[in-house]
């Protein structure tokens, strides 16, 4: 039977390790993929590349369209760019994915939570167009532009009803950025009244909306930000289920797509056989679900069911890494999971 191949950034840190049990895991759910390791960031430094995103990476994911990557690292304040904003400017993954869900096992001050946010990822004020005006005076632009907004309200709407979920929120700050912000409310209110009128649809201005998120997620369903507050908000919802450790994410474009750990690379405790491999491993799982949509593939969808099963039952069995309050490292919780396929 035919095998999807797949692009893996293995990343910097961590990086390596949680990649290594995320393939060990795929490969014994029979996930029907092969992996093609390329590198970026320190990583590919490392290597002699002369950038942290070196072309020949950039190539293999535009021939496969799919990849799984680690955690890069960024230097904060100096030093190399990102390598995540990087991918998307290059490969132009318009889409941020972040799906955050309650997991068993993992206690929070919340249950039961399950939100989408869709988080615009080529504008804003990550466009990076800063300017020195003069001594001690630095501007930023943010960058909207009509197709943009129209392009991810489009795209929301649509996985919405693909998703069958039931209502859209868009988070903004129009009653001060009038244009920008406003830009994204026009087109979505658009989209809305044109093409998706059986979703339901509500504005909400972005510090009133976190401060609801808070008091009670269960209100939100699909959450639509621009590049800034999505950056902002995915983070704060992965905090009400336990973390970037257990939340996954996606950057999606109209060609090509890569899954990836949202968190760091915490380089105090590579090799020490302590990280969580969760978020790649769920990323991961997102990654099969994708190929079995645009590949007409079941085999990936049995895989992911299986691989998000067996993780599941080894969090309700307390099979838990340290972060999350357990015991077990990162090979041990690996095996965990293994076991747990198809039990």
């Amino acid at each position: 039977m035919k095998t999807h191949s797949v692009v893996l950034i293995p990343g910097d840190g961590i990086g390596p390790e949680v990649s290594d049990a995320v393939l060990a895991i795929l490969e014994a759910a029979g996930a029907p993929v092969r992996f093609e390791t390329f590198h970026a960031g320190l990583g590919a430094l490392e290597r002699g590349a002369t950038d942290v995103l070196p072309e020949d990476t950039v190539q293999a994911i535009q021939s496969h369209h799919v990849a799984l990557k680690g955690p890069c690292s960024t230097p904060v304040g100096r030093g190399f760019s990102s390598v995540n904003v990087a991918l998307r400017r290059t490969l132009n993954l318009y889409v941020a994915l972040r799906p955050v869900r309650s997991l068993p096992g993992v206690k929070t001050r919340f249950e039961n939570v399950d939100l989408i946010i869709v988080r615009e990822n080529t504008e804003g004020l990550y466009s990076g167009i800063e300017n020195l005006i003069t001594d001690g005076v630095v501007v930023s632009m943010k960058v909207a532009t009509r197709s943009a907004c129209h392009r991810i309200a489009h795209w929301t709407f649509r996985y919405a009803t693909h998703r069958r979920r039931k209502k859209i929120s868009v988070f903004h700050k129009a009653n001060i950025m009038k244009m920008s912000d406003g830009l994204l409310l026009d087109e979505s209110r658009k989209v809305h009244a044109r093409d998706y009128p059986n979703i339901e649809y509500q504005e909400v201005i972005i510090d009133a909306a976190t401060m609801r998120m808070v008091q009670d997620p269960s209100q939100f369903d699909i959450i639509l930000c621009e590049n800034l507050y999505g950056d902002i908000v995915s983070d704060l919802c992965a905090g009400l289920i336990g973390g970037l450790g257990v939340a996954p994410g996606a950057n999606i474009g109209d060609t090509d797509a890569v899954f990836e750990a949202v968190h760091g690379s915490a380089p105090d405790i590579a090799g020490k056989d302590l990280a969580n491999p969760l978020s790649l491993l769920m990323s991961s799982v997102m990654m099969l679900e994708h190929l079995a949509e645009q590949r007409a593939d079941p085999r990936c969808k049995e895989a992911a069911t299986s691989v998000t099963a067996a993780y599941t039952k080894a969090l309700a069995d307390e099979q838990k890494t340290k972060d999350l309050g357990g015991s077990l490292g990162t090979k041990q919780f690996t095996q965990a999971v293994i076991d747990r396929l198809g039990a």
